[in-house]
This record gives C-alpha cells, sequence and structure tokens, in this order.
C-alpha cells in the first residue's frame, strides 16, 4: 500500500498551509520541535480519528448542502488526509454532497466562492505554453488527470472556468471509492471561453471573457492539449469528464488509440448502466433475446448506453451487433431517431429506424413520434432516460411498460433529482410495485403499499475508479470495449441483493472492494487481449497494492 506521506523540508507555518503534509493537531510534540510548530497549534495533541469527531461536527452544522460541500472542499484544502478519513467514514452520506448532486450548485457558485487555487487551468490564451505549464508537475509523479472544458456539465450545460470543480470531484471519487492515491491526481480545466452569457455578464466570473472557442480554433487547442500529456506523461490515464454534446464523442475517437484514455459521460455511464440492465434481464424472467430499449435522450450518454448494451448483447447472443440494434430506439429532442431525420450526429446514425418499420405504426402526432408512441409501438421492456426532462415517464407510460413486461426496467438516469424523468415512488406506484429500478441521483429507498423497496443508484462512481485502477495496474495503452464490457459485467456480479430484490445494483458499503474487482477485471481483459504491460496475475496484485492508498498519518518522516 502506497503511503500517503513522503520526506519533505517544510516548516513552520509553511507546512500547516501545505494540505498532504499537514496533520494539525495530531503532529507529536516531537515533531512539532522538529518542525517549528511550537506556539502555533493547541497544546493537545489528537488522534485521526478525534479530529474527524470534530469535522463532522462542524459538517452537520452548515446550513445546506451547497455550505457542507464548501466546508469540506475547505477541509480538504487544508488537511487532505483528514478529509479522506471523515468522508470515507460517512460515505453514503457525503458522497451526493462531494459530488453529485450538490456539486452542481458549487460549479455555478466557483467564481463567487473561489479562495485558493487548485488543480490546473488552462487557458486557450496559453495553448502555445503547455509544455512549459506541465514542466511544474515531475512527470512520474502523475497517475490520472480528469479533463474538462465545462461546456456539458451535469444537467446545468455550459458552466465555463466553474467546470473545473467537476473533476476536482471526480478526482475525491476516484479516491473514496477506488483507493487511488490523490497526490497523484490532476484535475485540469481547458477554458476555450464560454456561450453562457449570464456568466460573461457576471464581473467576477474568472474564466476567459469570449465565446466558446469551436471548430478547427477547437481541436488545434485539444490537439495541443493531448500532445503536450503525451509527452509529458506519457502513462498516466487520461479521463475526458463534462465535454460538450458537439464535442465529447469527437474528442474520445480523437485520441482513445493514440492514449490511455477515457470518457465517463460515454463509456462510463454506459458501462454502469449495463451492468444495470444485465442484472434486469436476469431478474426479469424473460429471455435475453426478447428484450426491447427505449433510451429517451439521445446525445453522448444516451447514445453510450446504447453502444455498450447492444455490443454486450451482440457478444452474448453470438450476433452482428447492427442485427442487435434493431432492438433499439433513441429518442432525441425531435422524437424518434429514424432514416428519416435530418442532421444525424454520426454516433447516432447507426441506431435510426428504418421507414418500414414504422408504416404500420400509430402515432398520436404525424411527423414527429413520441416517447408515447414508441412504448405503445414498439413495446420495449428496458426504459432508459437521459432526457433531463423531469416527469417525461409519465403514469400512462409507467403503465404501459408493465403491458410490456411483467418486471419492465426502469431507469430515470437524469441529474440532479429535479431533472429525473420519475421518481422511484411514482414508478413503483404505475407499475404496481413490478418495475425493476435504477435512478441517476441518489433517491434511496421508495414506498409502495407499506412495503420498502431498495432503489439502486445507477452512479459512475460503481465503474469509473475500477476502470482507471485496472488501467493503472495493467499500464495498458488503451482502454477496449471488451475491457469495458469486463467492468460492467464485474459491477454486476458484485450486487449482494437477493435474486428477488428489485435493486439492480450494489450499494456502496463495499465500494472499495467492488472498485478492486472491477479493476483486475479490466487489467485481465487487457492481458487476453495483450494490450497490457504486466502479464501475470502476481504482478497485477503487486500493482494493485503499490497503487492503494489509505487516509491515514505516518511518522516518517
Amino acid at each position: 500500500m502506497t503511503s500517503n506521506t513522503v520526506s519533505h523540508t517544510l516548516s513552520g507555518k509553511k507546512l500547516l498551509g501545505d494540505p498532504r503534509h499537514n496533520k494539525g493537531t495530531a503532529f507529536t510534540h516531537a515533531e512539532r520541535e522538529k518542525f517549528g510548530l511550537l506556539g502555533l497549534l493547541p497544546s493537545r495533541v489528537e488522534t485521526l480519528a478525534e479530529q474527524a469527531t470534530r469535522a463532522y461536527e462542524q459538517y452537520i452544522s452548515q446550513a445546506d448542502d451547497l455550505r457542507k460541500n464548501l466546508y469540506l472542499n475547505d477541509l480538504f484544502a487544508t488537511n487532505t488526509t483528514l478529509f479522506y478519513h471523515l468522508v470515507s467514514s460517512h460515505l453514503t452520506e457525503m458522497l451526493p454532497v462531494v459530488y453529485t448532486p450538490t456539486i452542481g450548485d458549487a460549479v455555478k457558485q466557483y467564481s463567487r466562492s473561489y479562495v485558493r487555487p487548485h488543480g490546473m487551468i488552462i487557458s486557450l490564451a496559453d495553448q502555445d505554453r503547455i509544455d512549459a505549464i506541465f514542466a511544474n508537475i515531475p512527470a512520474d509523479e502523475l497517475d490520472i488527470a480528469v479533463v474538462t472544458d465545462g461546456e456539458g456539465v451535469l444537467g446545468i450545460g455550459d458552466q465555463g472556468i466553474g467546470g473545473l470543480n467537476i473533476a476536482i470531484g471526480k478526482l475525491m471519487v476516484y479516491t473514496l471509492c477506488g483507493g487511488l492515491n490523490p497526490h497523484r491526481t490532476l484535475p485540469v480545466l481547458l477554458d476555450a471561453g464560454t456561450n453562457n452569457e449570464e456568466l460573461l455578464a457576471d464581473p467576477l466570473y474568472l474564466g476567459l471573457r469570449r465565446q466558446r472557442a469551436s471548430g478547427e480554433e477547437y481541436l488545434s487547442f485539444i490537439d495541443k492539449f493531448v500532445t503536450a500529456f503525451k509527452k509529458r506523461f506519457p502513462r498516466a490515464f487520461l479521463h475526458w469528464e463534462d465535454f460538450g454534446r458537439d464535442n465529447a464523442r469527437t474528442v474520445l475517437d480523437r485520441y482513445r488509440e493514440s492514449h490511455p484514455s477515457f470518457n465517463d459521460d460515454i463509456q462510463g455511464t454506459g458501462a454502469v448502466a449495463l451492468a444495470a440492465v444485465l442484472s434486469g434481464i436476469s431478474k426479469s424472467q424473460m429471455p435475453t433475446a426478447q428484450h426491447r430499449f427505449c433510451i429517451f435522450g439521445a446525445g453522448t450518454a444516451g447514445c453510450g448506453i446504447a453502444d455498450q448494451i447492444s455490443k454486450a448483447l451482440a457478444q452474448s447472443e453470438g450476433k452482428d451487433p447492427a442485427e442487435i440494434r434493431r432492438r433499439f430506439y433513441l429518442i432525441d429532442r425531435e422524437g424518434l431517431l429514424t432514416s428519416r431525420s435530418g442532421n444525424l450526429m454520426s454516433f447516432q446514425a447507426p441506431y435510426a429506424v428504418s421507414a418500414a418499420e414504422l408504416d404500420n405504426w400509430n402515432s398520436k402526432e404525424p411527423g414527429k413520434i413520441s416517447l408515447a408512441d414508441v412504448v405503445r409501438n414498439a413495446r420495449p421492456t428496458v426504459l432508459i432516460g437521459c432526457s433531463a426532462q423531469s416527469g417525461a415517464f409519465t403514469d400512462e407510460i409507467l403503465a404501459e411498460m408493465v403491458k410490456n413486461s411483467k418486471h419492465p426496467v426502469i431507469m430515470p438516469l437524469s441529474n440532479p433529482t429535479s431533472k429525473a424523468e420519475a421518481t422511484p415512488e411514482r414508478i413503483f406506484a404505475a407499475t404496481q410495485g413490478n418495475a425493476l429500478v435504477a435512478t441517476g441521483s441518489p433517491f434511496g429507498s421508495a414506498t409502495w403499499q407499506g412495503q420498502t423497496m431498495p432503489v439502486a443508484q445507477c452512479n459512475n462512481a460503481l465503474v469509473f475508479p475500477g476502470i482507471g485502477l485496472g488501467m493503472l495496474i495493467s499500464q495498458a495503452q488503451q482502454l477496449t470495449d471488451n475491457m469495458l464490457l469486463a467492468a460492467s459485467s464485474a459491477v454486476s456480479r458484485s450486487s449482494s441483493e437477493a435474486p428477488d430484490s428489485n435493486r439492480l445494483l450494489p450499494g456502496f458499503d463495499n465500494i472499495l472492494k467492488i472498485s478492486r474487482t472491477v479493476a483486475l477485471a479490466v487489467a485481465e481483459t487487457a492481458m487476453q487481449e495483450g494490450a497490457a504491460q504486466l502479464k501475470t496475475d502476481r504482478e497485477l496484485e503487486a500493482a494493485l497494492t503499490k497503487h492503494t492508498w489509505a487516509p491515514e498519518y505516518s511518522n516518517s518522516y
């Protein structure tokens, strides 16, 4: 297991101001004398657990979740070890505050709540100085970078420089749920401007004040970043996060074969959704080949989910993916994707339904095939929402789903909770408690006719920390589709719920164990495909131990 401390030459106030090495009141009397801390701390020496008790009392005294988020981020910037010890001890309670859904509010308030720098911001104006910017980081001290341009943040869109909070929060989850060393990670914001007029008009906005770059200007900026990153950190894992609809898939496809990289909104969302669907199919009492899929929201996330499911089913059923895709119905802003639809994105085109199939459909509004039309005519057994349209799964639609399958899989995945296509309570009421449910936001358990109905959260944190860890321990140069499928299968198998439960995914009680299982599944698949640098199980286990970090103080200065 890696140590959370290294030798240093810091002393006095500089040591107390360094979150990596600061132990606060846990510095022993000998350490206080050695590092010039006499008179700078209360006389009592506390344990990490005692510090966490006080920190928790301070946390629960905060007025609302946004203030709790700001408090935890301040603690993170003061004492990294104490932060991770505290949040790890209250993970189920604090994860929604550290990350989704509360982080959306923190992103909006980034410029107004800014106190101290954290992470790396690379502006379009500095695109020819990226090598010099990276020179500040030792080449062998970086394992994972989470990179965003802030254009497609959660369900709130273009947030410009505020997107840096997303990258920071994502890396916190890597450590909390995957055990990765936080001192070997880097949050990066690529500031290409913003099209958010409210931000541009805000005198306190800290980002580049111009319309967002696009086309060749944008791609040239990204190219320069990746070239410099690959040169400086050839083995570091590049995690793309919250890019806009028009760029997310382009950026992923442009670099995924040339550098170990991953887009969580496309591949991570797809992988965890696939894990839930595999679990749902198993619990549905219907043969896999009889399932049909409707995805409401055909952006990068929705199509990424469709890609993952169709590839997995093609593999398990021994069929061509094109044949499997004919069981998919994806709905965009203009209705069902069909061969008659105009301006389809390249990643949407494979899911366009043929005109011939639609000839016998009965649609309420000619020219636009709605969600209700699809549910009534295509008879899907799995309904997934990625639309950010609150209430889109109406009682009528939900009741219709039960006619298609005794136990339909219903997954309203949009974040935050206010954007969910349906609440678990409504789903169970409309389906007479028969639906198999997973949500994107944390709803907790629901009640139906006096029964407590467990609700799984289809949270990417179940899968992406393990994927990143698997890439690190295998030293694979590319994250392949089969490695993603292995991650989904590992999460699906990790559910400890009874076979007859409505819950589709495991909770977070054993998340470090789940991430370890995912990591080994990814790494072993990389070995089988010849993509891994490490070749034996013993080497993988040793690498896994090396990359595992725990929030503990050390006296070995």
